[in-house]
């Protein structure tokens, strides 16, 4: 039997160096036996290993029993699911309707132009990825965005250009220690 990317069943593997799929199988071993797992494996691998990407989407097919077209379906559908790498930084803006009104538009260009990216995509060094999102549930602070879990308010793009700027000089900082 055929993956997706033509493989058979005896040379399924990950090439990913940074992939180690021993330690998905505690994850695998944990719902072998629980029909309907299949979301649960890919937030699982994905908490595990930061994206999902397509090598061990089969790889998980193939452990699992599952088509690997189902398991790449399913990795697709939902958006919370990544097949590429993100930056160490995720910046989510919000562009619920008070962030919207009280200018989140202009801080997503004055955020692009920083990095030099558009909204889904990561920078070239691997630091920031920026994703629009539909709301933080902190209206109050309009317009908002949330750095690896960090919640910054009452934005400017001036403001979001600064905090921006504070993150990479905090990173070049640490590298030359």
């Amino acid at each position: 039997m055929q993956c997706c990317c033509g493989k058979t069943n005896q040379d399924i593997s990950v090439k990913d160096p940074n992939i180690d799929v021993t330690k998905l199988q505690p994850i695998l071993e944990k719902y072998q036996n629980a029909p309907g797992s299949l979301i649960s494996i890919l937030q699982e691998a994905q908490n595990l290993y930061g994206y999902l990407p397509l090598d061990l989407l089969n790889y998980i097919a193939h452990k699992t029993g599952n088509k690997p077209a189902k398991v790449l379906g399913v990795a697709t559908f939902y958006t919370q699911f990544r097949l590429e790498p993100i930056g160490k930084y995720l910046i989510m803006l919000c562009q619920g309707t008070a962030c919207h009104v009280n200018g989140s538009k202009g801080v997503e260009e004055a955020i692009c132009n920083e990095l030099n990216i558009q909204e889904g995509e990561t920078t070239e060094d691997g630091l920031f990825t920026l994703n629009n999102v539909a709301c933080l549930g902190c209206c109050s602070l309009s317009p908002v965005m949330m750095i690896n879990g960090e919640t910054y308010g009452t934005l400017t793009p001036d403001k979001a250009r600064q905090i921006i700027r504070d993150i990479r000089n905090k990173e070049n900082a640490s590298k030359e220690v």
